[in-house]
């Protein structure tokens, strides 16, 4: 299934400092049941989102239309907890593109970048920087710039480098998962297994 490609993200951030936010925070598991993507984002964070009656929590960052954009900005060790995929599906059907964190959990970290959601690990020390210029300004952009790994608030011109795989990062510049990524060197498949004498 393809996705949406990533080159540059510009765009302001929601800040969630809460640090071990697991999976089943993300989504929680009574939501599991499709195995299609679509239609997670209406549950993401779903029980610090709503209260039992369905009402929206007034003092939760989602629900709060001072902060908006296609970046989370997550507290230490981001999506710990099981391995579930629709965690990272629940994220990306909300609308965000990019999860920046200190810390995330390897298993969250591939599904997201299976399926088009760029986590940006950065330092403690430069996640504090975000947090207190989002606090400071909510509308404050950061530049997301993959081909040249690198993060960037805006406003002070204060960046940090971050890591990706490269098999992962041309996928997500091209928009590919791995299916995607097979189709398009099938011709190059293709004449490989041509040429073997068997």
């Amino acid at each position: 299934m393809a996705y949406d490609k990533f080159n540059i993200l510009t765009s302001s951030a929601v800040p969630l400092p809460i640090e071990n936010v697991d999976t089943d925070q993300i989504i929680p598991a009574r939501f599991l049941k499709a195995t299609k993507r679509e239609g997670f984002g209406d549950n993401l964070f779903r029980d610090w989102r709503y209260n039992g009656d369905d009402t929206p929590k007034a003092d939760f960052v989602l629900n709060n239309p001072t902060y908006s954009g296609k970046i989370l900005v997550g507290g230490k060790n981001f999506g710990s907890g099981s391995s579930r995929e629709h965690a990272a599906w629940a994220v990306y059907d909300y609308g965000f593109r990019a999860v920046v964190s200190s810390f995330f959990a390897d298993i969250f970290k591939g599904n997201c970048l299976n399926i088009g959601v760029l986590p940006v690990q950065v330092s403690p020390e430069f996640a504090d920087i975000i947090f207190k210029a989002i606090e400071a300004d909510p509308k404050t952009e950061l530049e997301i710039n993959l081909p040249e790994q690198t993060i960037t608030l805006l406003a002070t011109g204060q960046k940090e480098s971050f890591d990706i795989n490269g098999y992962k990062k041309n996928n997500m510049i091209n928009g590919f998962d791995d299916i995607d990524y097979l189709q398009n060197i099938k011709e190059e498949i293709t004449g490989f297994a041509d040429k073997l004498p068997y």
